[in-house]
């Protein structure tokens, strides 16, 4: 085994694992950003960006994953530039998820009695600042589960930027499995991997859990 506990292989596995919650952080924060803006277009703008926005969420719904990806790593430097491929591995991951995100708040902003407006409106609220301090706080602590539960998706969805040759998690390891040889070696890689990404994702599952949980109890 010891071609597989090396030092060389730890820290190698180690910057991937860095990358890959790097990125998966980074698509989350963009996606719940513009997963709202979506999510608030298609519910309350006008018939024009109600129509553009309900396009680019079912477009991006109803494609795969891996295909955004390549559109953002292949076709967009050709426009905006040579950036990593991280970089536009993030871009593509996150306009995808963005729409699975919209949806998600949308459902939460749906749940919210109309009577919300129009008591903030009598009291003189403009219909942004009802948005962002009545509507949108009581969307998120409804959504928190299900946002929570997507968030889980997103760490073990990067490991498709192993397709494009971005140096995540999944790549790595592929990059040492090439290196083994015998099947008991190849089997501790995988089960390592594996392990941390099960690791990661189950702790964040335990916290929806938990988060589900104290919603009920309170309510």
């Amino acid at each position: 085994m010891e071609n597989v506990f090396n030092e060389q292989n730890i820290n190698f596995l180690i910057q991937g694992l860095f990358l890959t919650l790097k990125i998966a952080l980074a698509t989350c924060i963009i996606s719940i950003i513009f997963g709202t803006f979506l999510a608030i277009t298609k519910n309350y703008g006008d018939k024009l960006s109600r129509f553009l926005a309900a396009c680019y969420i079912d477009i991006f719904r109803n494609t795969p994953l891996l295909l955004w990806m390549l559109a953002a790593c292949f076709v967009l430097p050709v426009f905006f530039g040579q950036f990593p491929q991280a970089f536009w591995g993030t871009v593509g991951f996150s306009l995808y998820t963005s729409s699975v995100m919209a949806e998600i708040i949308r459902g939460g902003l749906n749940s919210i009695p109309k009577g919300q407006f129009e008591a903030a409106y009598s009291q003189g609220f403009s219909k942004f600042f009802t948005l962002f301090y009545i509507i949108l706080p009581q969307t998120f602590r409804k959504i928190m589960p299900a946002l929570l539960s997507q968030i889980v998706t997103t760490v073990k969805d990067t490991a498709y930027l192993a397709g494009l040759g971005i140096a995540e998690l999944t790549y790595n390891s592929k990059t040492i499995l090439a290196k083994l040889t015998s099947f008991e070696e190849i089997l501790t890689m995988i089960g390592i991997v594996a392990g941390i990404y099960f690791v990661i994702c189950f702790s964040l599952s335990m916290l929806v859990r938990y988060y589900a949980k104290k919603t009920a109890y309170i309510s």
